[in-house]
């Protein structure tokens, strides 16, 4: 984003107001994650340690969350280069 238009402070202040949305927008992805793979793989409450199956579970989980993050972030970029080209 150009803020050339804005003063120094006015700069500043959209700086942190991006930064923060983006945490925001990190925090709801991660917090998205945790909450779809415990709901998919936590069974067994009986113990604190997670089983073998629930490990397993887990790091499908993750790495097809974060694959399909992945992909749709490059579809976004495409779309988002083949509107700038226009």
């Amino acid at each position: 984003m150009d803020f050339s238009q804005f003063n120094g402070a006015e700069q500043a202040h959209m700086t942190k107001v991006i930064e923060k949305k983006q945490m925001q927008d990190f925090m709801k992805l991660y917090s998205g994650l945790v909450e779809r793979c415990f709901n998919a793989c936590a069974q067994d409450f009986t113990s604190k340690a997670l089983t073998t199956n629930e490990t397993t579970c887990v790091q499908n989980c993750t790495d097809k969350f974060l694959k399909h993050s992945e992909r749709v972030g490059a579809r976004f970029a495409e779309h988002n280069a083949g509107e700038s080209s226009l």
